[in-house]
């Protein structure tokens, strides 16, 4: 996992190029369990 800072102020959370997590989307951060249960077994 890597942190690229972004210009707008977005936080996207990726895993193997899929999306798990938009702020943009959802309008807040996520909790670490929703990422946590978003990643494949």
């Amino acid at each position: 996992m890597s942190l690229v800072p972004g210009a707008t102020g977005e936080f996207t959370v990726l895993a193997d190029g899929k999306e798990l997590w938009d702020k943009h989307s959802t309008g807040r951060f996520p909790d670490h369990r929703e990422i946590l249960d978003k990643l494949p077994a």
